[in-house]
């Protein structure tokens, strides 16, 4: 087996990488949705079942993953050290999106020109059924009644919660909880492996969400605001290359392997605008790249609520579009001073999105409400809700980059990342050491490639 395995690394030539085969199918799908657009309607169907397999997959992963990581491993004391320095890197960076999209969305000015004409509001009244939770809601939040329903909801915070409550149990009982880490282990072991069956049709249900981006909203939607969507995608190559990058050279992440290990996610999370789409494969990529399990069980599913890089950024851009759009409509300007205000006040909101539908445009109108005239902020929504799904698939890529960073960084700072590990990441030294290892999962994915 170990032979066939190893073999598997060196791909025929017309055997694309599944990375490769996602980026055929990212195309294919957008040509579909252009050319025949009642064919990306049609075909919309795969793009949920794809998405459904993988939403069947988070909740034992995760679960799975902190446990063996915590208990299995020893890092009990580990945990609110880890947690502290986690929740601080997210702050620093996500207020690092919030003023970079200020300064960009103020040099680009998108929202000048643009009218806030009355329009039909009738999303907005679905969205505002919504709203970010408060600072107690959040805590009560977290911790779940039950289990079972957190899992079927696919509440990951509440499974981080409960999953490392339990593993505290596991491993107080010491001798007698073997046998459940054991399985535990066993456990994830499988969801990764179901997870490189899952990827192999990924491509299709790539491919299905493409075309029912395009042929839904159609390239004439450019027309309308394809500045904002412009300017938004501006910003997060400046955030990307500006902060990320900063954080890459400080916490001497290696470059080459990190872009390896984070392209797949990333396509994925792009094409179908779901972070939960990208969770099964960013965790199994940066357990190869050589973050220790235990980090990546706890720091990437956290990161899903408190980490949102390009949803922060999306919002500071949005809501001062919005507001300039106020000044072209009724000539009401707001001061520089009441920007930083609306930031300040992005921070808190939105860190309180967790199981919140539609969340970023959720936080949005109860910002908006707050800062603007009345009336104009569900006009404001209402507009760009019809480009919300084109700008969605920019910071959902950019979500899941900057969450498979927060744990490289986590590592790096608990003097727990594994540079040999990232050094050999997608070669056939990696399958070696995988199947050395008993990580079958593991060899099967350098087999798919990178």
């Amino acid at each position: 087996m170990k032979r066939s395995q190893t073999q598997a690394v060196h791909r025929a030539w017309f055997r694309p990488s599944l990375t490769t085969q996602i980026m055929i199918g990212l195309v294919a799908g957008g040509a579909i949705g252009w050319l025949r657009p009642d064919w990306g309607n049609a075909v919309y169907f795969l793009r949920d079942i794809f998405i459904n397999l993988i939403k069947s997959i988070i909740a034992p992963l995760v679960f799975s993953t902190i446990v063996v990581g915590i208990a299995g491993a020893g890092a009990l004391r580990k945990v609110g050290r880890m947690g502290v320095k986690a929740l601080v890197y997210f702050e620093i960076v996500t207020t690092a999106a919030l003023f970079i999209g200020l300064v960009v969305v103020n040099f680009t000015k998108p929202g000048v020109g643009v009218a806030l004409a009355p329009a039909s509001t009738d999303v907005v009244k679905t969205i505002a059924q919504n709203h970010p939770k408060t600072l107690i809601e959040t805590l009560v939040h977290v911790f779940p009644s039950s289990v079972i329903e957190s899992m079927a909801r696919g509440d990951v915070l509440q499974i981080v919660v409960f999953a490392v409550l339990f593993a505290m149990a596991v491993s107080a009982i010491g001798e007698k909880g073997k046998p459940i880490i054991r399985a535990m282990e066993s456990l994830a072991q499988v969801m990764f492996k179901f997870t490189n069956y899952v990827m192999m049709f990924a491509p299709i249900g790539v491919g299905a969400a493409m075309a029912h981006t395009i042929g839904t909203q159609g390239l004439g939607v450019l027309m309308n605001l394809g500045k904002l969507i412009g300017s938004l995608y501006l910003a997060l190559v400046i955030f990307i290359l500006s902060t990320f990058g900063l954080v890459i050279w400080i916490a001497r992440v290696p470059l080459r392997q990190f872009v390896r290990a984070v392209r797949e996610p990333a396509a994925l999370a792009f094409a179908t605008t779901s972070s939960e789409s990208a969770l099964p494969k960013a965790m199994e990529s940066m357990e190869r790249l050589g973050v220790p399990k235990h980090i990546v069980g706890f720091v990437m599913p956290t990161g899903y609520s408190f980490n949102m890089d390009g949803a922060t950024l999306y919002l500071a851009m949005a809501s001062v579009f919005v507001a300039q759009a106020a000044e072209t409509t009724i000539g009401w300007h707001m001061s520089l001073g009441q920007q930083i205000t609306m930031m300040l006040t992005l921070m808190l909101t939105s860190k309180g999105v967790a199981g919140v539908p539609r969340a970023s445009l959720v936080i949005l109108l109860a910002t908006l409400n707050s800062f603007v005239p009345s009336g104009l902020g569900p006009i404001g929504v209402a507009i760009i809700f019809g480009v919300d799904e084109l700008m969605d698939m920019g910071r959902t890529c950019v979500n899941v980059i900057g969450n498979c960073l927060a744990t490289v960084v986590v590592a790096r700072w608990e003097r727990e990342f594994d540079d040999a590990r990232a050094r050999v990441f997608g070669t056939p030294a990696e399958a070696e050491l995988d199947l050395k290892a008993g990580d079958v999962a593991f060899a099967d994915a350098v087999a798919q490639g990178d």
